[in-house]
């Protein structure tokens, strides 16, 4: 037996484009019948709820060719018949000039070729592709963006936790010449030509089989419904601050359909903070996965529920959706809305996409009463422990003062977590992320630094005796701190200015009478965590000076 072992670049010479479903015709002939998408619920994190109906004639077996590839735990059908499901594979006459050709071994199979090295000085090799194996897979978008890399603490290592890669074409293709097999190297064909009398290719496509019992007058329809990858929604808004007193507001929806062909389809936009905690986990009803990707994803799943319990694993950044900060802790004035679970649903009506498509569409647009305002943020400067900590530690939070706006969502919807683009006078202020924001509730949205507004906080210990006490076998020192915040408004107007200054201690008194809340990851620490907060009018040219005093316990 003759072995050949060479390598080569693909080049077909034939051209390839994606072939449509309709142009496929199974070797194995069964009743096929066509699904219809009939509505999709958008997600902003690349996942979608999935409706789609089929309508069966009779009790029968029949196959789908729009074989879905559902979230774990979400693949669900609804019939008032006895529906059995089960996805395989079937062989499809593709034929030439539509075949979408990744596989030359299982595409070509049985076919007579030439092959042409590239750079090689002896003549073409001729031959019929053997046949190895059926193959598996189909080619489409790439879906592995859901999760971003978790942190696996006992390996020490950053892994990613998502599907398995799209698979690559085998390395070698492997010919019957004739004299034995000729293993070539798929890394430098300068050409390959297939014998002029095949018209098609075959390949092996996934298929949904569906086998129904109980068919009657009014189970003929049965409705599939999963959570799938392929199609999701980016919000954003755009402020007008033209008028200082009254803002003008407006959503717009940017949907990426990367999913199939909708045609006629009711959208809806899902805004929240859904739990999908499979939703790195690919069902194994999908011919995509393996039940090694599948265990494993498992998994990294359990992985993550332990470091973080109670986490949500299904959206990132401003996919994901944080409540708004208020001046205060509750806002009496909101108006009561919605019922249930907070996932808001908002339709966009019946819409028409090829796959591929990106629609923008404004989805709401509104006026609300507005309040310009500057806010300045002064962080902690000690640990739990009262012991000082560096600026480099107290990073992203360093003081910083920011121009901001504030007002209350118009809409009669969630204000979802979104960029939000600030403009007055037809002119570009800023763009900061707009958190999640109720129906008539306060939000204060940041717009760009405010580097008119002079300020500087400093902090020292008062010089003397020290108290040492014990506490759970701890020793501590009191001691008493005190501190000054200095403002000036170098504008020639008026402004409003929010002063929010944290420290961790007893207050023993501050200028202004300002208001004083404790924060949450303080309430059960040694030194109680609070945050006093000004609001102040400075006149054009104005300064201002506040001091304030506390004691803390500092753990030496």
């Amino acid at each position: 037996m003759k072995t050949k072992l060479t390598s080569i670049l693909i080049v077909v010479i034939f051209s390839v484009h994606v072939g449509l479903v309709a142009a496929q015709q199974p070797i194995i002939d069964l009743p096929s019948i066509p699904s219809r998408i009939t509505s999709v619920g958008l997600f902003k994190n690349g996942l979608a709820v999935v409706r789609r109906e089929v309508v069966l004639p009779a009790d029968g077996v029949y196959e789908i060719a729009d074989v879905p590839e559902p979230v774990h735990g979400t693949f669900w059908i609804e019939s008032d018949a006895i529906i059995e499901t089960r996805v395989t594979t079937r062989e499809f006459e593709i034929p030439m000039r539509t075949a979408a050709t990744v596989n030359l071994q299982d595409d070509l199979a049985g076919r007579t070729v030439t092959v042409q090295l590239r750079d090689a000085a002896g003549p073409p090799i001729t031959g019929r592709v053997v046949e190895l194996h059926a193959g598996g897979g189909r080619p489409g978008w790439d879906r592995s963006y859901e999760t971003s890399p978790t942190w696996n603490r006992w390996e020490s290592t950053w892994r990613s936790s998502t599907s398995n890669p799209p698979s690559a074409s085998p390395r070698f293709l492997v010919i019957d010449s004739g004299q034995g097999y000729d293993y070539i190297d798929t890394s430098v064909i300068a050409s390959l030509h297939v014998d002029q009398s095949a018209t098609s290719v075959r390949q092996r496509r996934p298929v949904l089989q569906i086998t129904a019992n109980g068919i009657g007058a009014q189970s003929g329809t049965v409705v599939i419904s999963y959570l799938t990858k392929g199609i999701a929604w980016a919000p954003s808004y755009r402020i007008d601050m033209t008028d200082p007193r009254m803002l003008k507001i407006a959503q717009q929806a940017v949907i990426k359909n990367e999913l199939e062909d909708l045609n006629d389809v009711q959208i809806d936009l899902i805004s929240g903070f859904p739990s999908i905690e499979f939703a790195s986990v690919l069902s194994p009803l999908s011919l995509e996965t393996t039940l090694q990707a599948f265990f494993q994803q498992l998994s990294q799943v359990n992985e993550r529920s332990q470091s973080s319990p109670g986490g949500v694993m299904s959206q990132q950044m401003v996919t994901s959706n944080s409540v708004s900060r208020s001046d205060e802790w509750t806002d009496l004035a909101i108006v009561p809305s919605g019922e249930g679970v907070d996932v808001h649903y908002e339709s966009i009506g019946r819409q028409t996409m090829r796959e591929g498509d990106s629609l923008m569409l404004n989805v709401a647009a509104g006026s609300a009463a507005c309040e310009r305002v500057v806010e300045w943020t002064v962080p902690d400067a000690r640990d739990a422990y009262g012991r000082p900590i560096g600026e480099w530690a107290r990073r992203p939070s360093v003081e910083d003062t920011w121009d901001a706006v504030r007002f209350r969502n118009p809409f009669s919807f969630p204000m979802t977590t979104a960029p939000a683009m600030i403009v007055a006078n037809g002119r570009f202020n800023g763009q900061r992320t707009s958190h999640w924001v109720n129906p008539g509730e306060q939000s204060t949205l940041q717009i760009t630094p405010a580097l008119s507004v002079r300020t500087h906080a400093t902090e020292n210990e008062v010089p003397g005796e020290r108290e040492v006490t014990d506490i759970g076998g701890q020793r501590f020192r009191r001691t008493l701190t005190k501190g000054q915040l200095l403002v000036g408004n170098h504008r020639n107007e008026p402004i409003t200015l929010i002063i929010r200054r944290q420290f961790s201690g007893e207050l023993v008194e501050a200028d202004g009478d300002p208001e004083q809340s404790l924060r949450e990851e303080g309430v059960y620490s040694v030194n109680p965590r609070h945050e006093l907060i000004w609001t102040l009018t400075l006149a054009p040219g104005e300064e201002q000076t506040l001091e304030y005093s506390y004691r803390v316990l500092v753990y030496f």
